[in-house]
């Protein structure tokens, strides 16, 4: 069995933050303090910390099937399901920043999945994909 992954990222604001990461995205709240927050992404612990100078950042598009993905971004593999309802809940949020709307990549050949890119009110990208066959996860 896999272990959830831990990742400590910048944000602005605090608030901002818990907003988006515990009201749109729907991310319980472990541990925090004036500094930072625990989120958990899906079983995984992101920590938002807290630089109040972070200015967006200047990203870095990198050409992957037609598409200009932004480095650096994280996110999580997600069941379709899951997948499935996380793209709903953004599609009905008029606030949503999308960077790729969800679409499925690689139509058809190895890896093919489905995926979507979003940036945070701090300018972090955030990717999430699914497979109908998690197989395809590491397919050359």
């Amino acid at each position: 069995m896999a272990r959830p992954f831990h990742l400590a990222f910048p944000v602005r604001d605090l608030e901002e933050a818990r907003a988006f990461y515990a009201g749109k995205m729907g991310c319980g709240t472990g541990r925090e303090d004036a500094h930072w927050i625990d989120f958990d992404l899906y079983g995984h612990q992101i920590v938002a910390h807290l630089d109040p100078a972070l200015k967006d950042a200047v990203q870095v598009r990198n050409q992957v099937d037609g598409a200009d993905v932004p480095v650096p971004h994280f996110g999580v593999v997600l069941t379709m399901d899951q997948w499935e309802a996380l793209r709903s809940r953004l599609e009905e949020d008029d606030d949503t920043q999308w960077v790729i709307t969800p679409r499925v990549r690689f139509k058809g050949e190895p890896g093919e999945q489905a995926t979507m890119f979003l940036i945070d009110p701090s300018g972090n990208a955030l990717e999430f994909k699914a497979f109908a066959d998690d197989a395809m996860l590491f397919a050359k």
